[in-house]
């Protein structure tokens, strides 16, 4: 099962009646990660009326929101949705506003929050998180052109190639993919290759060749 999430922290802002709304999204793994996000942000912004959040975990599958003293329903709400609108997750989005001494009303809070959380996944790098195995595939040099030119552009992450004795190549390859990419280099080289794999985990295919 694929997940989307953001490589690297990000941040966007702008001024909405003399209010500025600063958002901030990080990637985060567990419930910790979210607090100490949230936390860093809150001292980094002491003077501000509100430092409102939401997260999304993969863990638990859990979800949390903070309208941080702005009326209910206005704030923290529309971060969330608009993250779970971009199928964003193991993510959070804390949205500072300096009040500008102008009222919003109901839905111009919402308006604002909900902007300012969709500029910030504008300036992100979004990553295509998809499971897959680690594999080492080791063979003679006679054999690593055919080899080579077999496996597949997409579903695939080359990481490295090691020219020694033998000639090893390591890959990232998608877990629907691998036993029948295994089976079909066995076929290839009547069996004169090496491949071992590791257990499943999950890497950016966003980049992977198309």
């Amino acid at each position: 099962m694929e997940y989307r999430t953001i490589a690297a922290p990000v941040s966007a802002s702008f001024v909405e009646k003399k209010s500025e709304f600063i958002a901030q999204l990080f990637p985060v793994r567990t419930q910790e990660d979210a607090v100490e996000a949230i936390e860093n942000v809150r001292k980094q912004h002491r003077r501000a009326r509100h430092n409102v959040y939401a997260y999304l975990l993969r863990e638990g599958n859990a979800s949390r929101y903070s309208d941080d003293g702005e009326p209910q329903g206005t704030a923290g709400m529309p971060i969330l949705d608009v993250l779970q609108k971009n199928g964003l997750t193991d993510i959070c989005c804390v949205v500072t506003r300096y009040f500008g001494g102008v009222l919003l009303g109901a839905n111009g809070l919402v308006r604002a929050y909900s902007h300012s959380t969709a500029l910030a996944i504008e300036n992100a790098q979004v990553k295509v998180m998809l499971p897959c195995y680690p594999v080492s595939i080791q063979t003679d040099y006679a054999l690593y052109g055919k080899i080579a030119y077999h496996l597949p552009q997409e579903d695939i992450l080359q990481l490295d190639t090691i020219f020694e004795d033998q000639v090893e190549l390591k890959l990232l390859v998608r877990d629907t993919l691998w036993e029948p990419l295994k089976k079909e280099l066995i076929d290839l080289t009547s069996g004169q290759v090496e491949i071992v794999s590791g257990g499943l985990q999950y890497a950016d295919f966003s980049k992977a060749k198309k």
